[in-house]
């Protein structure tokens, strides 16, 4: 049975999430840093991350009162408005750091990165004084006892330490938003018929293609074709072409001895300027610039 998704971001945000490569650097940040780290949904802006084994004990036992959550989902909303072209970094009531990184993919925000929840400098008494008060003031049911020892356990990273982790998950959201412009691989649950024409256009991806000429390829009519090949890969056909495309590009741009106008032909895009467009457009950066990165 065919999974589908409300969007095409849908699409790309759950193959990020079920990624090997996302899971392996979760899983090596998170035992380094000793930090949360999660991929959120861009559409679900202010929507509280509840990471699994790194919420430290301040945040975990404020998650229990509703109106300390009401607190922390403003901060974070306020934080992704803020975050949807550079990382952002803003501080809760609390005094914690909670930070955003985005993953774009040419000119769209898929997702965001978010981590965080530790001080950049030693919590002191007057800090948690203020933050007790806003407790009280807002009724919280929280254990103050509990929280002030909870508070002065929060892992404290300097700023110099929590910059470089930021700039590491910059770099990592690239490399994400890179696989998310890729065309996702085959399963053997889809039709037959599209499984052969993903394996047609990749053979046949340095020469003109169009979607009645695969459909005739895989004897089903072009309109049957576009409607089952759309829900099954994720994406418009011509998409599906143009990623196939970028992608056998990418991997000729580590060749410093081909030319960028040559990888475009070898690629099978018919002009330098359709190559340039439709890198930038899956990629979010020229050729160019990619090699050189």
């Amino acid at each position: 049975m065919t999974t589908r998704f409300r969007s095409k971001k849908d699409f790309q945000l759950s193959a990020l999430q079920e990624s090997q490569i996302y899971q392996d650097y979760r899983k090596a940040f998170m035992t380094a840093t000793g930090l949360p780290l999660e991929i959120k949904a861009a559409a679900n802006a202010g929507e509280n991350f509840r990471a699994s084994g790194k919420i430290n004990p301040f945040c975990a036992g404020l998650m229990k009162d509703n109106q300390s959550c009401v607190a922390c989902l403003a901060v974070q909303a306020k934080l992704e408005k803020q975050a949807r072209l550079k990382p952002k970094t803003l501080k809760c009531f609390a005094g914690l750091c909670e930070t955003a990184v985005p993953i774009r993919v040419g000119e769209n925000l898929i997702a965001f990165l978010a981590t965080g929840r530790v001080f950049t400098n030693p919590p002191n008494a007057r800090q948690f004084s203020k933050a007790a008060e806003l407790l009280v003031k807002w009724g919280a049911k929280v254990d103050l006892k509990k929280a002030e020892e909870a508070y002065f356990n929060t892992k404290v990273l300097t700023p110099k330490q929590y910059r470089a982790m930021i700039r590491l998950l910059e770099i990592f959201s690239g490399h994400l938003a890179s696989c998310a412009a890729l065309p996702p691989r085959q399963k053997r649950s889809e039709p037959l018929s599209i499984r052969k024409a993903r394996t047609w256009i990749e053979e046949h991806s340095d020469g003109e293609i169009s979607l009645g000429q695969v459909a005739r390829t895989v004897s089903v009519s072009a309109k049957y074709f576009s409607e089952i090949f759309s829900k099954t890969a994720g994406m418009p056909f011509v998409d599906y072409v143009g990623r196939v495309r970028v992608e056998k590009a990418r991997a000729l741009l580590s060749d410093p001895s081909l030319r960028i106008g040559e990888i475009a032909l070898i690629a099978g895009f018919g002009s330098l300027s359709q190559f340039n467009r439709s890198f930038k457009k899956f990629t979010g950066q020229s050729p160019r610039n990619y090699r050189n990165r």
